[in-house]
């Protein structure tokens, strides 16, 4: 993923905070994130038995026995899991994904979906109906209450912060949506890069 897309994470999670209660948007992503970390919950669960903190040793092996069993398959240029989604959305589509690992532990989780028959032509497969799709989907596996935010260029986004766990769902282009899992117990203290090309930031450190 390009720059570009990181730029869009964090007016996400700009647009985000405002919808929390507070003074400044600073203030109300704060007050949510420190609140839900104060918890001590944790939200760790992931997809296909994969988790937040699950080492990299651990990825690996789970990985290799979900392959064994033809679950999934190396991803485009063998950078990335490839996973067939037949059922859980309206129409087929393929999700690839690979994590970043701080001190060897899983600490955030990008992935890309794309309608596995998408067409310029075919609007039905667009980006913002496998958005509302993947949206719908999460909501059944991880809990409704996303937070809707409005970006001028891409359109809706949504947000959602439970304990340590954040998950923000967004399109990339007309093809293709991106749902980012992150531990804010790792990541509120670390920067990593991704094995998506992602370079995460503090996203509130823009945050006035």
């Amino acid at each position: 993923m390009k720059k570009g897309i990181l730029r869009l994470i964090i007016f996400i999670i700009m647009l985000a905070s405002a919808a929390i209660s507070g003074c400044t948007p600073r203030e109300k992503y704060e007050k949510k994130l420190k609140q839900e970390l104060a918890s001590g919950v944790r939200y760790d669960s992931l997809f296909m038995g994969l988790y937040l903190g699950m080492t990299q040793k651990d990825f690996y092996l789970h990985c290799w026995e979900l392959n064994r069993k033809g679950l999934i398959r190396q991803g485009p240029d063998n950078k990335t899991v490839e996973y067939q989604l037949r059922n859980e959305l309206n129409y087929p589509a393929t999700m690839n994904f690979y994590p970043s690992f701080v001190e060897g532990k899983i600490a955030e989780m990008p992935v890309k979906f794309t309608y596995s028959g998408w067409a310029p032509w075919n609007m039905k497969l667009s980006s913002d109906s496998l958005q509302t799709d993947v949206l719908k989907w999460f909501e059944k596996e991880y809990g409704d209450h996303f937070m809707k935010v409005d970006h001028p260029k891409r359109g809706s986004a949504f947000v959602k912060i439970n304990g340590n766990r954040r998950i923000t769902i967004f399109r990339e282009n007309d093809i293709n949506v991106w749902a980012i899992f992150s531990d804010m117990s790792v990541m509120k203290e670390k920067a990593v890069s991704t094995g998506a090309g992602i370079t995460p930031d503090d996203t509130t450190n823009v945050l006035k």
